[in-house]
């Protein structure tokens, strides 16, 4: 099903075009003709080449269940979960093999790479700096904690931005690897769970209080600019071309147009069936 508000053109519907059967996925990453997805300890590469006829290629299980997937060139950085960070060499699609681990003190929810490092929000022992530069020996290097569960972070430039469960949004200078600094935080209303950041903005993905937009220019000074609800609990969220596509848990992809971030709104969404 999908539902568009009144300005927005009929074009910008989002429709489903195409899927194959999954046994339960909760991420999927993109790069170019491929797709990698977690379902549960499996993780896989389809050939999305058509999008209309996607085909798994190939696959490789990790030690425990697949949380997040950031693909960087030919190497896929896996959250998984008690099991830390994997890396996987995706250079062969058919072929997906396992390199490297570093394994985790509690629950890897949330990865980012950026400059040879990966950036783990896992759970309650906060925001991992794992050097990553040689990837079949992955090694921490640096620790934030954080208050609440870290559950999600992006980097952008020389910051990580942490989603924190019942603590919001922390705002943390890693130009220093091995000595992340909190620098700032914004005390979201819900329950962050989800972030992005693009340009001056970060968009939290704040459960039951829908998507938080957040102005970070001025990191130690984060203001909340503007927010849409969303049909159900925003879980995760990416941004791309001015909207955010948010996974709203039961009611599927919620699409926040949010060219002006103090005014987002839903411009339309797509009811998945799980």
């Amino acid at each position: 099903m999908c539902v568009l508000s009144g300005i927005v053109a009929a074009e910008d519907c989002p429709e489903l075009v195409g899927q194959w059967a999954l046994g339960g996925a909760y991420v999927v990453a993109g790069s170019e003709d491929h797709v990698y997805f977690g379902d549960g300890h499996s993780f896989q590469v389809a050939d999305a080449s058509d999008p209309s006829a996607p085909v798994v290629v190939g696959g490789v299980m990790l030690p425990a269940e697949i949380k997040d997937i950031e693909v960087v060139g030919d190497v896929a950085f896996v959250a998984a979960d008690t099991s830390g960070l994997r890396v996987v060499d995706v250079s062969a699609p058919s072929e997906p093999v396992e390199v490297g681990f570093e394994d985790s003190p509690q629950h890897a929810y949330g990865v980012a790479v950026a400059g040879g490092f990966a950036y783990v929000a896992d759970a309650g022992y906060g925001l991992r700096v794992i050097d990553v530069s040689t990837p079949a020996s992955p090694l921490e290097i640096g620790l934030a904690a954080t208050p609440g569960l870290a559950l999600d972070v992006a980097v952008a430039e020389d910051l990580a931005f942490v989603a924190d469960s019942g603590e919001g949004l922390r705002i943390i200078d890693v130009s220093a690897p091995p000595f992340p600094i909190h620098v700032g935080y914004f005390d979201t209303p819900g329950y962050a769970s989800g972030v992005a950041v693009v340009g001056d903005h970060a968009f939290v993905a704040d459960r039951s209080a829908g998507l938080r937009v957040i102005d970070v220019s001025t990191p130690t000074t984060p203001v909340e600019v503007g927010f849409a609800f969303t049909p159900d609990d925003a879980e995760a969220v990416t941004v791309a071309d001015g909207y955010a596509y948010v996974a709203a848990t039961m009611a599927g992809l919620s699409v926040i147009d949010v060219r002006d971030p103090s005014s987002p709104f839903e411009a339309g969404f797509y009811d998945t069936p799980g």
